[in-house]
């Protein structure tokens, strides 16, 4: 093959090991006079572009997105040339590994047929459905796991088939924007502050960006993990979360927030088993929005919820699920169980048909105001040591 008439093009992917590969086979296209371009990833900036006024990287989200933001539209609105494709094209399927040689033994992906349809063309169609149909109650459907208040395209978004520019202009095209479309523009923006997080600050892959937090006592609970994963932690609204994410590769945003904050506070188990298993089950897995959001709810990243803001399971299925629709959806054996204890089925005070408390369900694994409790003293303990 003529290299002058070959030529190898790509685009980014905005974590540190995989730019750092592209400088490898960069310098190496480079000493073999071959041909090659590397555009930008699906991005709305590139992840090293957006700092402060003193060329320092931002930690807190507000100010990074406001200066993020501005500059995105300063550059304005392009349609990048497109490459015209060659007449001769290259097969290199035939050589690829075969499909059955990676695929997991288990049956466990197949399942996700049932929940999604992988294409860049429903991708688009789903963008534009949510746009005219939910973004305008976003903002405050967007934390009722029980309804189609999201617009579910993250998943689309990890696999390329869609990119957030293309997002971002469907959204611009809306004529009158509500708040709706202010909280889901700002989703986009957590998006590219996480990516800016793990370039700026890669040490946060592998552990605490807060190192404080190296000092915190965590639990090594293999039984207490285990059935956390499983959806057995006897509190409705965590369980009914990891059960959708087990059986969709999907968890609602709202839930992936509760979930991890029982894992790391009322458990107290490290927030990296967390990260480690949403990375494995994730149908939209993200290393930077995966690393970068646990961080957050365990207090250890930029711009973190606060130790002590602790999510108080009961409360948040009351306040969000008051019917127990999601709930009754991914934990049928509370079918019955009345409204008003359905966040809190070891307080009925009445038998129910086919529903037996430790039986049919699980106890609660820990007291809620004792595992608060720990939590707290846990972290006040970290604080006086690394003063």
């Amino acid at each position: 093959m003529n290299k002058k008439n070959f030529s190898i093009y790509w685009n980014k992917i905005y974590e540190p090991k995989f730019l750092l590969f592209d400088k490898k086979i960069s310098n190496s296209l480079k000493l073999k006079n071959i041909n090659f371009k590397i555009f930008k990833g699906n991005l709305l900036n590139e992840a090293n572009e957006i700092k402060k006024n003193d060329n320092t990287p931002f930690k807190v989200f507000t100010p990074f997105w406001k200066t993020a933001e501005k500059f995105y539209l300063d550059k304005g609105f392009h349609k990048s040339e497109r490459i015209k494709s060659k007449d001769k094209k290259i097969k290199f399927l035939n050589q690829s590994i075969k499909l059955e040689t990676i695929l997991p033994k288990k049956k466990w992906p197949q399942k996700f047929e049932n929940s999604w349809l992988p294409s860049e063309d429903e991708a688009i169609k789903n963008i534009k459905k949510f746009i005219k149909n939910e973004l305008i109650d976003y903002g405050e459907n967007r934390d009722i796991p029980g309804i189609q208040g999201t617009s579910k395209i993250s998943p689309y978004l990890a696999f390329g088939q869609i990119h957030v520019e293309t997002i971002w202009e469907e959204c611009q095209a809306i004529k009158n924007k509500s708040k709706g479309y202010r909280k889901y523009i700002n989703e986009l923006g957590w998006r590219e502050f996480s990516h800016s997080l793990i370039n700026y600050f890669p040490e946060m892959l592998e552990g605490n960006l807060r190192k404080d937090f190296d000092n915190f006592p965590w639990q090594v609970n293999a039984k207490h993990l285990n059935v956390w994963k499983k959806g057995m932690t006897g509190y409705p609204i965590v369980d009914a979360g990891m059960r959708e994410l087990y059986e969709t590769g999907w968890m609602h945003n709202r839930l992936r927030m509760v979930t991890a904050s029982f894992l790391v506070k009322h458990l107290r188990i490290h927030w990296q088993e967390g990260e480690k298993y949403f990375r494995n089950c994730l149908f939209d897995f993200n290393e930077a929005n995966n690393v970068a959001g646990w961080q957050w709810v365990a207090g250890c990243g930029a711009d973190a919820a606060p130790y002590f803001r602790i999510f108080n399971p009961i409360l948040q299925g009351e306040k969000f699920d008051p019917d127990g629709r999601y709930v009754k959806k991914w934990v049928p054996e509370l079918l019955n169980v009345p409204r008003e204890f359905i966040h809190k089925p070891w307080e009925l005070d009445k038998d129910v048909k086919d529903f037996k408390l430790g039986k049919d369900y699980p106890k609660p694994i820990v007291n809620h105001v004792a595992a608060r409790n720990a939590a707290l003293d846990a972290f006040q303990k970290t604080k006086k040591k690394s003063i």
